[in-house]
């Protein structure tokens, strides 16, 4: 069949095309998206009727790349990809942040959107691609979308904003984001930058929104060109009657309860309180007997409205805050002995307990994508208990919502650490939500910060976060400091910012409404700004900069480097050698080349006097022995003469008989065996390596000597 295909340039030197009416012919929309050799097959289906009873939208959103896109094989065992990685339920949420919006409210017919890599060239990257395509197919489709929508990446290399960076260009940029949105606002951000300002964070986002625009007109002009007709689609008005019956029963008690100022439990239980009552008393009307989860619908309406107007009229909170400010905040760091660091932050009722754990290049993580197969040093681990919130529930592996969380605190604190090179330890937090009301990937962020200056890890300055919400009138539209759960729910923006004082380092931000003017987001951007210098002022009061040593349990290791031709003799025949050194001396030893062609050797014990002797072992492996030093070795055999020690693998001298003690020895069998573990000095390197050893010269001498050489 033969195909149509489109193309735009949406930037300067950045073009994509699109190619339809070919594949996935039965999907709801479908489309082919492809820059340079980097191809999405990008589908939609929705179903024709809602499930009966159905009050949510369903839509799932699944990214998702084949090793195949670039000519490999997955590794493993399988040899088959399995359920989707980090990378892959990130991209996820990204499109389904800005499509979701974007149905007319009242849709609740199943929707399912995927988004295939089928072509990779490793430096223009699919997520954003398939961002557009996900628009593309369902605006070209039957389906109810108040789209298009458009995605892209902003990078800026050289003080030049760049649209979609290819993964080179990347390297060398100091702001990585996405930003999507419609021609006419802004609906989601994420992303990471090296402590920029709020002004030019606002200044990428609007280079990002210049080529959105440009992508939301191309997929309008294809609309009139090859969209089908869409479905009609009216939504279900609620029974007028039913709903005067629950205002009459319930507004004015809801609008006292949340003028009242109160914490999550008591606000939520009064609450509970009055729906059962009212629920209760109009079922008794036999013409409302099936009508129970639409009572408790209308009642919820109720209360949203009414916390808005709240706030909207009387700039007034749940709490009794004014929109700007932050919650009380307590902070501890050290609270768990045997960890290499942690903290306890609490902000409100929202508590994170964060560990740190130091370990060596060996517990690095590999991350193997078609875009990105570089070893992690740095990771962050967010748990979300179901306890966290009040709830009885199951521990299960983390989803999408945690996988996202725990990736914005990483990515907000990844641009303060030391490099690999300068601190030398891997690095593994771990955030545990214990009290959750109010962004706890914010919380992550603080304790994450704090528990890392605990370990000693050089941090350049201490981070914090702060989730911003916002509420839209008609007349007004108010900024809210650090909203708690209530207000995210009901409210119309959650805008999450992370940073030192000097600037930002992550931020996410998603609408739940159809955008936001340039003008709001400046006003969040320095709302923002001021109740995070605030956060981190607290912090201070318990800590401000990272501890001066790292924790005693933590891996004490030290680093060597050796000639690249010596590296084989370290290792020995099947590993024989290094193996021998890591059972000896109790350490864990790691051997790389570097670029130099040099042997960088990295040997880590818990003990730093274990990675020394080690490091003098390998020195003598490699020819490095030191005339007066001490060793350890092994007796591996004995003469009449003396004893044969092997200082290290490899490497062995004579323990003459006269060497073996100050008193005279007979038989050298009497004091040593083939096996024994004897400290030695190395008095001497002769002529063509010959090592010539002494036991006696680090035993103190007979008490007659002693006292002869007195007098």
């Amino acid at each position: 069949m033969k195909a149509e295909f489109y193309s735009v340039e949406f930037a300067p030197g950045k073009e994509l095309s699109i190619e339809t009416q070919r594949l996935a012919k039965q999907a709801s929309g479908s489309v082919v998206i492809r820059m340079g050799d980097t191809m999405a097959l990008c589908t939609v289906v929705s179903n024709k009727e809602p499930k009966p009873g159905q009050d949510f939208f369903p839509l799932t959103v699944d990214y998702r790349e084949s090793y195949s896109a670039a000519g490999r094989f997955p590794g493993g065992f399988m040899k088959r990809e399995g359920r989707s990685s980090e990378s892959e339920i990130l991209a996820s949420r990204l499109i389904d942040r800005v499509m979701r919006p974007l149905f007319p409210k009242g849709y609740v017919n199943d929707t399912h959107v995927i988004g295939s890599v089928i072509s990779a060239d490793g430096e223009n990257q699919a997520d954003v691609l398939a961002g557009v395509g996900a628009s593309l197919a369902t605006h070209l489709s039957d389906i109810p979308f108040d789209g298009p929508m458009a995605e892209v990446r902003v990078g800026r290399i050289d003080g030049s904003f760049v649209i979609n960076p290819t993964v080179t260009e990347l390297r060398s940029s100091d702001i990585d984001i996405v930003v999507g949105g419609t021609e006419s606002s802004i609906l989601m951000i994420e992303g990471e930058m090296d402590e920029i300002s709020e002004a030019e964070m606002l200044d990428a986002i609007k280079a990002g929104h210049e080529a959105i625009v440009k992508l939301c007109q191309f997929q309008n002009e294809l609309r009139e060109k090859l969209g089908v007709e869409k479905r009609e689609f009216v939504p279900v008005e609620k029974d007028a009657t039913l709903v005067e019956k629950v205002k009459d029963a319930a507004l004015t008690k809801i609008q006292a309860i949340v003028k009242q100022g109160l914490g999550k439990e008591e606000y939520n239980g009064q609450l509970r309180e009055l729906r059962e009552e009212v629920v209760a008393t109009i079922l008794e009307d036999e013409q409302y007997a099936d009508e129970e989860k639409t009572i408790r619908g209308i009642f919820g309406d109720f209360e949203k409205e009414t916390l808005r107007q709240q706030i909207l009229v009387d700039k007034r909170r749940i709490d009794g805050r004014s929109p700007e400010d932050i919650r009380d905040i307590w902070t501890e760091v050290g609270y768990i002995p045997r960890t290499h660091g942690s903290a306890i932050f609490t902000r409100g009722e929202t508590q994170s307990l964060v560990s740190v754990t130091l370990g060596t290049k060996r517990d690095e993580q590999s991350v193997d994508t078609l875009f990105s197969d570089e070893a992690k040093k740095f990771m962050l681990h967010y748990n979300f208990p179901p306890f966290s919130t009040g709830e009885a529930g199951f521990l299960r592996g983390p989803g999408r919502r945690e996988i996202g969380h725990g990736n914005l605190a990483e990515r907000s604190l990844k641009k303060v650490l030391p490099s690999f090179e300068e601190f030398g330890y891997v690095i593994r937090v771990i955030s545990d939500i214990l009290e959750s009301n109010g962004s706890s990937s914010m919380a992550s962020v603080c304790g994450g910060s704090m528990a890392l200056m605990d370990a000693g890890v050089p941090l350049r300055a201490p981070v914090a976060g702060i989730a911003m919400g916002m509420i839209v009138g008609e007349s007004d539209t108010v900024v809210l400091s650090d909203i708690r759960g209530e207000e995210d729910f009901m409210g119309d923006m959650d805008f999450k910012t992370a940073g030192t004082e000097k600037g930002i380092t992550a931020t996410q931000m998603d609408m739940k409404v159809q955008g936001i003017s340039f003008e709001v987001l400046e006003r969040a951007l320095k709302q923002a700004h001021t109740g995070r210098l605030h956060i981190l002022g607290e912090m201070a009061k318990t800590i401000s900069q990272p501890k001066e040593s790292i924790s005693q349990y933590a891996p004490q290791f030290v680093v060597m480097e050796i000639d690249g031709d010596s590296i084989g003799a370290v290792i020995g025949p099947g590993g024989k050698v290094i193996q021998t050194l890591q059972k000896e001396t109790g350490t864990d030893i790691l051997i790389e080349e570097n670029a130099a062609g040099k042997g960088v050797i990295t040997i880590a014990s818990d003990n730093l006097e274990r990675a020394e002797d080690a490091k003098k072992r390998i020195q003598g492996i490699v020819g490095h022995l030191d005339e007066g030093a001490t060793y350890q070795g092994i007796v591996k055999g004995v003469k009449e003469y003396g004893a044969f020690v092997e200082l290290v693998p490899g490497k062995e001298g004579l323990l003459h008989i006269s060497e073996i003690a100050h008193e005279r020895i007979k038989n050298v069998e009497d004091v040593l065996k083939v096996g024994d573990q004897v400290d030695v000095k190395l008095l001497k390197i002769e002529h063509g390596g010959r090592l010539k050893l002494s036991r006696k010269a680090l035993l103190d001498p007979p008490q007659d000597q002693a006292n002869d050489s007195e007098e």
